[in-house]
């Protein structure tokens, strides 16, 4: 049980701070990306914005300011003002085509390294006109298309080392986000420890209490019972008497059972090949005359030669809880008790006609000393520890038990590892 709590705590904390750590990432990563997306139009605007083709450099309608530029700063010369001297725009690499009107080409700025022959770059301009937007990408490039005076400007901006870096922050990225789970792994791992420890001693100290009160319970129960055997023989049949008998062997039953609960808990049963046809069908022979006396009727389907590696005393303990549960229960004259093979499991159910269990309810028959009907007293010597004993040998048997109602019918389903 406090495996599956540790499992339980140890996905949330781990899921939790993953998580927190994953967003905390991608949101850094989405807002350096943006960043750099941003920059590279802003840069792109600015170069557009400032772009003069030679022929306008040389006409009368140029500024009066600004002097002829040299060949490798064709495409860079200010329309308005001075060339931006910015370092991230000095250091940025662009290249250009200009089109007419009509589509010719006009003009083609390849830069001072010429990483792109001027047809290439033509065809990456006409690619990004005909997608019919001012803005994109092109492998390493980003592009902007602008009207400009006359003609229609397609500038480009090398992304190369942009991308590179990214590239570089998203594998470090993932180095460290690698290196922080396995770190988060460790300490959710001691932090449900931790956690589940005290319910782990609280437990222990509990079955160790009901395994104990239990044995010492035994001597004084047995002394009463022999010393009202005593007295019968003096003075013969007494009322009193005959109460102190009845109530001292109701608490042997209790005290029994606690035990087997004890025992079943404490998963210190020896284990063997065992052959639980075998058993289910002994077991349910042996309580068809209970049955019968009741007005009801077991209906079996066992199939043969079905074995488990299991305990064979607790393995028939869960079997009669099963069917004496369903005999009380009961409200129509059949019960019916299945054994059969699914794949690798075994699937062992019991179903009988009874009330509709409520949901709040259902989930709780497992639980120690719990009954349905809280106001029945324990005439019957039951004390609702049957099906708590038999969830336990059913989890020491790495198996599942579960319960459910449906259609006027209460089942329960018992999952066994087969052999």
């Amino acid at each position: 049980m406090f495996k599956k709590t540790r499992r339980r705590i140890f996905l949330s904390i781990m899921g939790s701070l993953s998580l927190l750590f994953i967003i905390t990432l991608s949101v850094i990563l989405f807002a350096s990306f943006r960043q750099m997306q941003r920059e590279n139009q802003d840069k792109l605007k600015r170069y557009s914005d400032m772009y003069l083709m030679e022929s306008q450099k040389n006409s009368e309608d140029a500024p009066s300011f600004e002097p002829p530029a040299p060949p490798q700063d064709r495409g860079r010369v200010p329309e308005t003002g001075p060339m931006d001297n910015s370092p991230d725009f000095q250091l940025s690499v662009f290249y250009s085509v200009a089109f007419s009107k009509e589509g010719e080409v006009l003009e083609v700025n390849v830069g001072e390294k010429k990483l792109y022959e001027e047809e290439a770059l033509v065809n990456l301009a006409k690619e990004a006109r005909a997608n019919n937007k001012k803005d994109g990408k092109k492998g390493d490039l980003v592009y902007l298309v602008s009207e400009k005076p006359g003609y229609i400007l397609v500038a480009f901006l090398d992304n190369t080392m942009a991308n590179s870096n990214l590239d570089m922050l998203i594998r470090n990225f993932i180095i460290v986000g690698l290196v922080a789970i396995l770190i988060l792994l460790v300490i959710s791992y001691i932090i449900a420890g931790r956690i589940v420890r005290p319910l782990e001693e609280n437990d222990r100290k509990q079955k160790q209490f009901i395994s104990d009160a239990s044995h010492e319970l035994k001597t004084p129960v047995s002394v009463i019972n022999a010393n009202t055997e005593m007295l019968r023989r003096e003075i013969g049949e007494n009322e009193w008497l005959s109460n102190i008998q009845y109530e001292n062997e109701r608490m042997g039953t209790l005290i029994k059972q606690l035990l087997d609960l004890s025992r079943a808990e404490n998963a210190s049963a020896t284990m063997e090949r065992i052959d639980l046809s075998n058993i289910v069908t002994t077991d349910t022979l042996a309580l068809e005359s209970l049955a019968f006396d009741q007005g009801r009727i077991i209906n079996s389907d066992i199939e043969d030669n079905i074995h488990i590696e299991g305990n064979r005393t607790q393995m028939e303990q869960v079997v009669t809880v099963l069917l004496d549960n369903a005999i009380r229960h009961s409200t129509g004259k059949e019960i019916e008790i299945t054994l059969k093979k699914h794949g690798r499991s075994v699937l062992l159910s019991v179903s009988n006609e009874g009330a509709e269990i409520p949901s709040d309810k259902l989930e709780h028959l497992f639980d120690r000393f719990y009954r349905l009907d809280e106001v029945r007293n324990s005439e019957d010597n039951h004390y609702g520890l049957g099906l708590s004993i038999a969830k336990a040998v059913v989890l020491n048997h790495k198996g599942n038990i579960s319960v459910s109602c449906k259609d006027g019918k209460v089942t329960f389903t018992v999952t066994l590892p087969g052999v």
